[in-house]
C-alpha cells in the first residue's frame, strides 16, 4: 500500500510539473507576430506538414514535456540526496 502511494504521489509531481510547464514555458510572445507566423509557416512547408498550427501545437509539447521531465529528475535526484542525508 505504502508503493502505491509513493506512485501515486510520483505521478501526482510529474502531472503538476507538466502543467505548470504548459502554462508557463512559453518561447513565443502572445499573439505571435507576423513574422514567426511566416516563419512557422516555412518550416512546415520544408517539413511537408501541411497543419502548421499542429506543428507548433507538437513542438511545443514536446518541449513542455521535456522541461517536465528535467524538472521531475532534478526533483527526485534532491529527494533521494536529502532522505540519504538525514537517515546519517
Amino acid at each position: 500500500m505504502v508503493t502505491l502511494a509513493r506512485r501515486l504521489c510520483k505521478l501526482f509531481i510529474f502531472f503538476t510539473l507538466f502543467f505548470l510547464s504548459v502554462r508557463y514555458v512559453h518561447t513565443y510572445p502572445l499573439p505571435m507576430t507576423l513574422e514567426q507566423q511566416q516563419i512557422l509557416i516555412e518550416i512546415s512547408d520544408k517539413l511537408g506538414v501541411a497543419d502548421y498550427e499542429l506543428l507548433y501545437i507538437g513542438a511545443m509539447t514536446a518541449i513542455d514535456l521535456i522541461v517536465a521531465v528535467a524538472l521531475y529528475a532534478l526533483i527526485m535526484k534532491i529527494w533521494r540526496i536529502r532522505r540519504r542525508n538525514s537517515a546519517s
